[in-house]
């Protein structure tokens, strides 16, 4: 009897305990569930989701609505139309090799390529984007299960070529040039999605309701640039195109006072609506993008320097014997082949573009002052403007700068600059002596109408003395009215500018013979300048190789227009030239000479045939 209860009393012990090991067996598998189930629930739950809603719902994309370019007048430059793009649903086409011959016939597409689209392994794939009107009426009249449409942005630019360097261009899905690709975060907007349910194919269901996200259109851009004083520019730069046969001619115009393009343009260009058509290099907006030796042009930040610094006096004798030596070194005035301009004055050595008389001021101010002074006008920095691609030019460093270094320097050689750089400076000669910021986009607006953003004048630094910016305008009015600049002077107006003549550097670093970079840099009227515009012209293949020849007349068909159409009236008391000019014999003389001897007379040299010499005159 013991024997049977103590075998009794073990069973049931180890029932009990088997009882015990069993719950908490089921407790920890029961509490490992619940902390799974809430892990699911309250930490993956949300992604989950997306990824379930991701199995049973397709999307297709509803692109916004690129933002508008207008001028500063509120005229479209560039535009957006929402035009039709064909889209393949894959697992909804039924017969894909009839789908893809069909397709092939209207969209004017390889079979092959068509079959490989619609045959890839997704929801939904692009077939052909951004088609035109009857084409896409043409696909819909097939009514083929599995193609559909979405709808995108097509950019259009009403003008053609007109700005199409400085607007850019839009490619397949954004900006690529231009405005177009500096401001792609702002006119590019927010894309909206049209989305519906699908079974476990991908299949939409029939009769499912498509959910829509409307897209947020992007933002317009209001520039400052003027549409007609674009068109008066570009008119211009392609008359010269044809007149001079350069390989590039360029212009850019500023309003001095405060820091706003106007116009910049360069030729040959191309037409953003067919972008593809023409080559890359035409696609650069130069005046902005492009670094070369400056040549005369650049005498003026030397000029103003000396001015500033006193160590300049406009009735002081000079005298140009045609060279200048600086440490060994013969560095030749372009009056070298006849001996010079002889005994002249310091107003006369700007106005006659002497190289030895600034090289004399170069050394009067010395190396770290004439570097302090080129860092301060913005040579060797960019200015910030809003454009992509700025160029930011190459000025000697202290240790870099020598004798001759200092000499060539002094009148604009060895050194590069953007034309972009050179308005600026000018820009602060014209408005009594402030570096300005300069912009392109004056404000950028909803699609509603509501300013985001706006732009206004900024000062960077004052860079010379009020004084000083009135001495030096006085100084280059007479360069166009006595010196290398007569042939831009425009009766009845003071216009202040110095001509420019730059040999032009090759590949390997070296002057490329015979090859030049022709410019001028002016603005008017002195007493109230309202526009400050540069023009080059890069390897003319006509004409004299000189800016009293070639960019000067541009520049004057220019001025002319603009003070027309911005009504800026006639000055009252203008100095103006009336005197008697022999026309010299040019019979024998090479075209450059000849342009020489007329360089400072009023005469512009009218070329006929393509020799070297002159051989009869009229």
């Amino acid at each position: 009897m013991s024997r049977y209860i103590q075998r009794y009393n073990v069973s049931n012990l180890t029932i009990k305990r088997r009882i015990i090991f069993i719950f908490f067996i089921v407790f920890i598998l029961t509490a490992a569930l619940i902390i799974r189930l809430g892990w699911l629930q309250l930490v993956k739950g949300e992604e989950l989701e997306q990824q379930a809603r991701e199995q049973w719902e397709r999307e297709i994309s509803a692109p916004a609505l690129r933002g508008s370019i207008y001028d500063r007048h509120g005229n479209l430059l560039a535009g957006s139309a929402m035009v039709d793009t064909v889209v393949a649903l894959p697992s909804q086409i039924k017969d894909p090799q009839q789908t893809a011959a069909m397709l092939a016939t209207v969209l004017s597409m390889e079979e092959q390529r068509l079959l490989e689209l619609i045959n890839r392994d997704k929801a939904a794939v692009y077939v052909k984007r951004k088609v035109e009107k009857d084409e896409a009426e043409a696909v819909r009249s097939l009514n083929l299960p599995g193609i559909t449409f979405t709808q995108e942005n097509k950019r259009y630019y009403p003008n053609g070529t007109l700005a199409s360097q400085l607007i850019g261009f839009v490619g397949t899905d954004q900006g690529w040039g231009g405005l177009e690709l500096y401001y792609e975060e702002e006119l590019k907007g927010k894309a909206g999605r049209y989305i519906f349910p699908s079974d476990n194919l991908g299949r939409e269901l029939p009769h499912a309701v498509r959910r829509y996200i409307p897209p947020q259109d992007g933002h317009d851009l209001m520039l400052t640039i003027d549409e007609t004083i674009q068109f008066i520019v570009e008119r211009e730069l392609a008359w010269a195109m044809i007149e001079f046969e350069p390989d590039q001619i360029m212009a850019i115009a500023v309003n001095p006072q405060t820091g706003e393009l106007l116009a910049a343009a360069s030729k040959p260009d191309f037409d953003p609506n067919e972008y593809t058509a023409f080559d890359p290099e035409c696609w650069t907006l130069s005046p902005i993008t492009s670094t070369f030796e400056p040549g005369s042009t650049f005498k003026l930040a030397t000029l103003v320097s000396a001015v500033e610094e006193g160590v300049y006096r406009r009735d002081e004798a000079f005298m140009c014997t045609g060279s200048i030596n600086v440490s060994g070194t013969n560095i030749g005035c372009w009056t070298s082949t006849r001996g010079g301009h002889g005994p002249i004055t310091f107003l006369e050595v700007v106005q006659g573009s002497c190289n030895p008389g600034f090289i004399t001021l170069g050394q009067r101010l010395g190396v770290e002052k004439l570097l302090s002074y080129i860092a301060a006008f913005g040579f060797g920095a960019r200015t910030g403007i809003d454009y992509p691609g700025e160029g930011s030019g190459i000025v000697f460093s202290p240790e870099q700068m020598g004798p001759v270094e200092l000499a060539t320097t002094s009148f604009g050689q060895g050194v590069s600059v953007t034309p972009l750089q050179q308005v600026m400076f000018v820009s602060a000669i014209a408005n009594g002596g402030y570096l300005l910021k300069p912009y392109i986009v004056a404000e950028i607006r909803d699609s509603e109408g509501n300013v985001i953003k706006k732009n206004e004048k900024e000062v960077v630094r004052q860079i010379m003395s009020a004084e000083t910016s009135q001495v030096v305008a006085e100084i280059m009015e007479t360069v166009i009215l006595e010196g290398s600049g007569v042939n831009a002077h425009i009766e009845g107006y003071r216009i202040a500018g110095k001509t420019g003549t730059a040999q032009k550097v090759g590949p390997t670093g070296s002057y490329i013979p015979g090859e030049y970079i022709l410019s001028i840099i002016g603005f008017l009227p002195i007493d109230n300048p309202q526009i400050v515009l540069y023009v080059a012209a890069d390897g003319v293949k006509r004409g004299a190789q000189w800016g009293s020849q070639v960019t000067a007349p541009v520049f004057r068909r220019i001025m002319e227009d603009v003070v027309k159409y911005l009504g800026i009236p006639p000055e009252g008391e203008v100095r103006e030239i009336v005197r008697q000019v022999e026309v010299p014999d040019l019979i024998g003389l090479t075209v450059d000479e000849a342009a020489a001897l007329v360089d400072t007379e009023g005469l512009l040299l009218r070329l006929i045939g393509d020799g070297k010499l002159i051989s009869r005159q009229t």
